[in-house]
């Protein structure tokens, strides 16, 4: 089995040096080729990658969204028999569109090859003029990625990352997002986001299982877990009373909320904010927290919650930072400004 993964951005965005990082980082020990397409007569990447003992097939007769229909899927071929590598790192030109180059490898007569990744490296200081300026091409990277990994978001402020993120966003809600420096994180952390493990619907569907384990059915007490309490036990938390009747599935009783950010939080503005989620007038009955975001300070902290009770603690970096929140008749809107979402 050959895997392909096609590393698409704008030019300039810093897609060599990604591919440098990964196959440094990520890919030890399988036999790689890289194919790439200059825009122009003359591939100037080239030589470092061959000074890695990569491969290299350049097709420098014209940008792939030109060449690629009949060039492009022979040489994918020639290089899938001839080499029968483990992994093929397709490097479009900056100008290509995404979506081409994906139907290309799709129509590539090669039962052993199988697409993996389809990535977009997008800098993030350059996001908005380029879709106004480039729209077209640069949209369509943007919007037929799996993956987008941002470049120079240590460059940007924490507003102008936020309106990135937005913008992208409108262009692709489902796409998973790298927003982390690229020398906090490590190759395989970035493998992992591609391959969209440890994702955020993930996250959610394991805390509605760790709420109610024996899957939602019962008479539901004032926490809304479907299981039963002593009368005068307060299950959430919040010193109020409520009020369930009848037996329902736990998708009827819990909502989830989450989001991917790169907003930096401090620990005790953290605490302040988790703290806050025992209001369940304000927030609705919150019955778990979790998740990590950067530090004002440059570490990473990780949180959890239950009502009237927090744990905050530093850890490693994340691609990008993540909340998760499960509880009943939630205000998504209250948490969401909550978390500066």
């Amino acid at each position: 089995m050959t895997k392909i993964d096609i590393y698409s951005g704008f030019l300039g965005a810093g897609k060599t040096t990604l591919i440098k990082k990964m196959i440094a980082e990520a890919y030890q020990g399988e036999k790689l080729v890289l194919i790439e397409n200059e825009f122009g007569e003359i591939g100037i990447d080239g030589g470092f990658l061959q000074d890695a003992g990569i491969e290299i097939t350049e097709m420098n007769s014209g940008c792939i969204c030109c060449s690629l229909v009949g060039d492009f899927g022979r040489a994918l071929e020639q290089v899938i028999a001839k080499f029968s590598p483990d992994r093929i790192l397709i490097e479009p030109s900056g100008v290509g569109k995404l979506s081409d180059v994906i139907a290309a490898v799709r129509n590539v007569h090669a039962p052993d090859a199988k697409l993996t990744h389809f990535v977009t490296v997008a800098d993030a200081t350059k996001c908005k003029i380029y879709m106004k300026n480039f729209g077209e091409f640069y949209n369509n990277q943007i919007e037929s990625a799996g993956t987008i990994i941002l470049s120079r978001t240590d460059k940007i402020s924490e507003e102008k990352m936020a309106q990135c993120l937005q913008l992208l966003r409108s262009h692709n809600p489902d796409a998973t997002i790298v927003t982390t420096p690229w020398d906090q994180l490590t190759g395989s952390q970035i493998l992992e986001a591609m391959d969209h493990k440890n994702a955020l619907a993930g996250d959610l569907q394991n805390m509605a299982k760790e709420a109610c384990p024996a899957g939602g059915h019962g008479h539901e007490d004032a926490c809304g877990c479907g299981h039963d309490h002593p009368a005068q036990e307060d299950a959430c938390g919040c010193g109020h009373d409520h009020h369930h009747h009848g037996h329902h599935h736990a998708d009827e009783v819990f909502t989830s909320w989450g989001i991917e950010t790169a907003k930096k939080f401090s620990t005790a503005g953290l605490q302040e904010i988790l703290e806050e989620l025992d209001d369940c007038g304000t927030y609705g009955q919150i019955l778990r927290a979790k998740g990590f975001v950067a530090g004002e300070d440059g570490q990473w902290i990780y949180f959890d919650y239950v009502p009237g009770e927090t744990d905050i603690r530093s850890g490693s970096p994340a691609v990008t930072g993540r909340v998760c929140v499960i509880g009943s008749q939630m205000k998504e809107d209250a948490i969401a400004a909550l978390f500066g979402a």
